[in-house]
């Protein structure tokens, strides 16, 4: 058995895996929300956020040394990696909590997004993107060969935190976090970018929090992955208003507390940088995997499968 822990922005998660062969099952799979990158201020991790981490994962490791495993792989991502004083927090954690942090970079978490998801859905071409809490991954793939894969430090919570003044964004609000997303993306070589994508591969809490509204809106079975694009805005609309109105009614707050409780906060900022994306590259469908970057890191770095792919 293996366990990981990914240190996200939005969430802390301890997955432990049983490997049978080629195949692995989930054994166990917990997740605590930390909202690390709300403790980001003047891009430093506070001492707040650092003791969130340790308090955590303090409890995370018992879990998984109660249940006899010995071996613990914690991976951080933008939360832990963006911030100036990264080296400082993590060696303060490590020690701490006595782990050891492997910090990855942008461009590594892309890759370990389509190492876990790319095989999960039947796409063998596309773009892959994974809406995290501080940053939001791309991996343009053909004939499942990466021909590029980006990181952008924008995602669902780090956009809250900077572009929305009350709860829910407004229209101006919006703009301001299309706008970034784009800009960001003027900054990345993505010649090897196609110019449109039918088919996008999704991954990530944001993403999945996405399919969930999808399936509610039209009352479809949770199993269901698919979603279709042409849908988003009128799914966004519905939870906001004009451009000075940062409210919305108590029928479609509850929609969210029932459906998306712990991203009540995020979901709707991380939809519009989705929304921002499709446009972008045309897509018309997603196809939402329930695999991802931990799955990417347990293939790469435990079971050293994948020399093909350099992360």
């Amino acid at each position: 058995m293996h366990a990981i822990i990914d240190i996200g922005s939005n969430t802390i998660r301890l997955v432990i895996y049983k490997i049978n062969d080629d195949n692995y099952n989930i054994l166990l799979n917990k997740k605590e929300m930390a909202g690390l990158a709300s403790y980001v201020d003047g891009n430093m991790m506070s001492l707040s956020g650092i003791n969130k981490a340790c308090a955590i994962l303090i409890e995370l490791k018992k879990i998984a040394q109660d249940l006899g495993i010995a071996d613990i792989y914690p991976f951080a991502t933008a939360a832990l990696r963006n911030v100036t004083n990264s080296a400082a927090a993590v060696r303060e954690i490590e020690e701490r909590t006595s782990l050891k942090i492997h910090v990855i970079s942008g461009q590594t978490e892309a890759k370990l997004d389509f190492i876990g998801a790319a095989k999960t859905v039947n796409l063998a071409s596309g773009l892959l993107i994974d809406i995290g809490g501080a940053s939001t991954e791309l991996v343009s793939y053909e004939n499942m060969i990466i021909q590029s894969a980006i990181s952008l430090p924008i995602g669902s919570l780090s956009a809250y935190k900077k572009y929305v003044q009350h709860f829910f964004p407004n229209k101006n609000e919006q703009k301001k976090i299309a706008n970034a997303v784009l800009h960001l993306l003027n900054k990345e070589d993505t010649a090897s970018f196609n110019d449109s994508y039918t088919d996008i591969c999704g991954v990530g809490g944001t993403i999945r929090s996405s399919q969930k509204l999808y399936n509610n809106t039209f009352n479809l079975s949770s199993q269901n992955q698919c979603i279709q694009t042409k849908y988003i805005s009128n799914i966004i609309k519905k939870y906001l208003s004009d451009k000075k109105k940062n409210a919305i009614s108590r029928t479609t707050l509850d929609t969210l507390l029932d459906v998306v409780p712990e991203r009540i906060r995020t979901i709707l900022p991380g939809m519009i940088i989705l929304k921002t994306l499709i446009k972008q590259y045309n897509a018309q469908n997603i196809f939402v995997s329930n695999a991802g970057v931990r799955e990417g890191y347990l293939t790469k770095f435990i079971l050293n499968k994948l020399d093909d792919i350099e992360v």
